[in-house]
């Protein structure tokens, strides 16, 4: 099995933060369910996290993100919400829109990011 990619870390952080919005809780399982990975990737990329002191796992299997975790699942989202209300801005559709972001979100610059964040406020 491969090594989760930094890119693929960034979308579990923000798959976290997601279903964290949404629910109490968030367990390895919730995340399967959000992403359609596999139990195992999920499993190993949740241990990843974890070694990275981004996430811990409290004795309940309840996934809590640190306060570094947070933060840069805040900036990915934050990311990808703006991306995708830019994209759609510029006559994407919505499912596209949102699937571009999700690529563009890893690899955009700063600079870039803030431009296009600064155009639409």
């Amino acid at each position: 099995m491969k090594e989760p990619t930094f890119e693929s870390q960034e979308d579990y952080l923000e798959y976290i933060l997601i279903i964290q919005e949404r629910q109490p809780f968030v367990r390895s399982i919730d995340i399967v369910n959000e992403t359609g990975y596999s139990k195992p990737s999920i499993s190993r990329a949740v241990h990843l996290l974890e070694s990275q002191g981004l996430i811990v796992i409290n004795s309940d299997g309840h996934i809590i993100l640190t306060e570094n975790g947070n933060e840069k699942a805040q900036h990915i989202y934050e990311r990808h919400k703006i991306l995708t209300q830019y994209f759609i801005g510029l006559g994407v559709s919505a499912k596209q829109a949102r699937m571009d972001a999700c690529r563009v979100e890893h690899v955009i610059s700063e600079e870039t990011f803030q431009a296009i964040k600064e155009k639409l406020n």
